[in-house]
């Protein structure tokens, strides 16, 4: 009976953010099918020290573990992924209706937005991706990546100063 009160407690606080879980795995792996393994993975060892669960965010608990299993992973298979150069220039901190054009356009901006961030180094990535498309306040996204408030807003300066960068850079490339 106990199992089974635990396993629906899982499944009532974990299971509702696989979303976002298959999210920040998708953008740190670069690939669907990782991305879904890293997710599995991550769930197997929530759901393995979930009697160690004591409340709280139980998002913030999830996309901790995932993002660990994604770095763990990814520093056996991609080492050099973890390698951010640093370059001052880059981390000096400083509706129309609907129609098929504008839906086109649309569709281009976003490729391009896609693209500028595959090109973020990974912690920057992970901050931009938590903050902007995850919606996650600063000190959650400090508790998940293990670093202090004000590394996650310098990482997120920096990350979206990357991306002003590189988006302007690249603005009329594929027109």
């Amino acid at each position: 009976m106990q199992e089974r009160n635990q396993r629906v407690r899982f499944e009532q606080l974990i299971l509702p953010h696989l979303d976002a879980a298959y999210n920040l795995a998708r953008w740190l792996t670069h690939n669907d099918q990782d991305a879904q393994d890293m997710v599995q993975e991550s769930c197997l060892r929530a759901f393995r020290f979930f009697q160690g669960f004591r409340g709280g965010d139980s998002r913030t608990w999830l996309l901790t573990i995932v993002r660990n299993t994604c770095y763990t992973w990814l520093q056996q298979q991609r080492a050099n992924e973890f390698t951010v150069p640093f370059q001052e220039e880059l981390h000096d901190v400083e509706c129309d209706t609907e129609n098929p054009e504008t839906l086109h356009l649309r569709h281009i901006d976003q490729q391009k937005l896609r693209t500028a961030l595959e090109t973020l180094p990974v912690e920057f990535r992970e901050a931009i991706i938590l903050r902007e498309l995850e919606e996650l306040p600063y000190r959650e996204i400090s508790v998940i990546t293990h670093v202090p408030l004000g590394t996650v807003m310098s990482r997120l300066a920096r990350g979206r100063k990357w991306l002003q960068r590189y988006l302007a850079a690249h603005m009329n490339e594929e027109e």
